[in-house]
């Protein structure tokens, strides 16, 4: 029997620190970043940073679940952000760094809402896990500069992963435990 690929689609602030980790993992297919959950249809990078459009930065992941399950996913999403934070990222701040997770169907809906209970639960944070569970809406994909960013740019991607304090966040709070 033929497996078919599935999409997930997270907001976790900037979207050139989501593309590496997932990139780098078996039985994914693709890591796009781009816009969603605005109201602009096609917007820019521009538009998007006025915070008028109601887009966030994200992501969006072609994967095989055969090899990379969605429930893998998600651990590696909550991996890479602080969702006890409101407004924003790190130091990228406004609506269009907030985290979220876009849901594709009512499975991925129940996966990430069960995911994000045992996360509070764990104790790993003094604050509430206050990431929303969202549908998932138009993704658009964001200028090819944008694009594998860490890639094309490496020593500038390092030095914002670093000075944008998510490389010490991840560090302090996850350390040796990260989902592989």
């Amino acid at each position: 029997m033929e497996v078919t690929n599935q999409l997930a689609t997270f907001a976790g602030g900037c979207f050139w620190c989501m593309v590496k980790p997932f990139d780098e993992q078996p039985g994914i297919i693709s890591v796009i970043s781009g816009y969603t959950g605005g109201t602009v249809e096609n917007p820019t990078y521009e538009q998007v940073c006025t915070e008028a459009t109601g887009h966030y930065e994200a992501v969006q992941i072609t994967f095989n679940p055969d090899i990379f399950s969605y429930e893998k996913l998600l651990e590696l999403f909550w991996q890479q952000i602080d969702p006890t934070d409101t407004g924003g990222q790190f130091h990228d701040r406004g609506q269009s760094y907030q985290t979220a997770i876009f849901y594709h169907n009512e499975i991925q809906k129940s996966l990430a809402e069960e995911s994000k209970h045992a996360l509070q639960e764990s104790g790993r944070f003094n604050k509430p896990v206050v990431t929303p569970i969202l549908p998932a809406q138009t993704f658009y994909r964001a200028e090819e500069y944008h694009q594998h960013y860490y890639k094309k740019n490496r020593l500038h991607y390092e030095g914002y992963h670093v000075g944008s304090g998510r490389a010490g966040f991840i560090k302090e709070h996850w350390g040796d435990q990260i989902e592989k």
